[in-house]
Formats: C-alpha cells, sequence, structure tokens
C-alpha cells in the first residue's frame, strides 16, 4: 500500500501539489482512512488567484479513493465513483498548506461511502466532499 504515498501514482497529484502522507484502518472495523498534504500552486488557480472548486474535487476524490482502498484486502481495489459531491466553503490561494482527510464511512460488498475534508493551518473547513464508490473484488 505504501505506492499510495505521495502522489498515488495519479500524476496530476503531484502536479497540483498534493502529496499522501499516511493511510490505516479504525480498529476492528477496517473502515479505512489517508492523509495528505496539499500546497496549492498556480496552476490551480483561476484568474482572480483562487484554487478552482474542480481542484479540491480531484483532491477529496483521490482521498476517498485512497481510504477506500486501506480498508480492503486481498486483490480487492476501489473501482469509480458512482457518485461524488463537493462544496467549496472557504477561498483558497496558491502556497497555503492544507490538510487533507478521507475516511469510509460506511462499506458493504460491492459499495463503499466516504468522505473528505480539507482543512486550512487554522483547522478552518475549507472544502468537503461525500462519494459512494463501486468495490471491485478480487
Amino acid at each position: 500500500m505504501s505506492r499510495w504515498l505521495g502522489d498515488g501514482g495519479i500524476a496530476i497529484l503531484a502536479t497540483i501539489g498534493v502529496s499522501f502522507d499516511d493511510y490505516g484502518t479504525e480498529d476492528d472495523d477496517r473502515a479505512g482512512w489517508a492523509t495528505a498534504v496539499w500546497e496549492p500552486n498556480p496552476l490551480t488557480c483561476d484568474r482572480n488567484g483562487l484554487v478552482q472548486a474542480g481542484v479540491h474535487a480531484v483532491v477529496l476524490d483521490a482521498a476517498m479513493t485512497f481510504a477506500v482502498n486501506a480498508g480492503l484486502s486481498g486483490k480487492d481495489r476501489t473501482g469509480t465513483a458512482l457518485e461524488l459531491k463537493t462544496e467549496t466553503m472557504r477561498p483558497v490561494v496558491a502556497g497555503e498548506r492544507l490538510a487533507v482527510r478521507g475516511a469510509v464511512m460506511r462499506q458493504v460488498k460491492q459499495v463503499a461511502f466516504a468522505e473528505a475534508r480539507i482543512e486550512d493551518a487554522k483547522g478552518r473547513l475549507v472544502s468537503r466532499s461525500t462519494g459512494t464508490f463501486l468495490v471491485q473484488r478480487g
């Protein structure tokens, strides 16, 4: 699973300044989680210098995907996102250091429900997302 650290094998994550630094499971229920640090660069910004909401969605989607994978075993892996909802609540500019965390809230045989959040250096919520993911059993 250490291959999910850094950009997790998804080149766009490194390009936009994301680096995953940890993952694991919560106690006995095997609910996965993943964390990252994000320092958006000018590539992520609109002409006003603010990070685009769609870029937030990419980061949050990756956090939830890696969280689902962290709780799976064997050759089981996250498939595609079936549904994704993202809310951006606070503006972000290039160079800010942000904390990212994704976590599985519930998982059944072929579907996982996850959420992720991005916080600024003061711990304020910047954006959040919920998603439903297909689980492919190996």
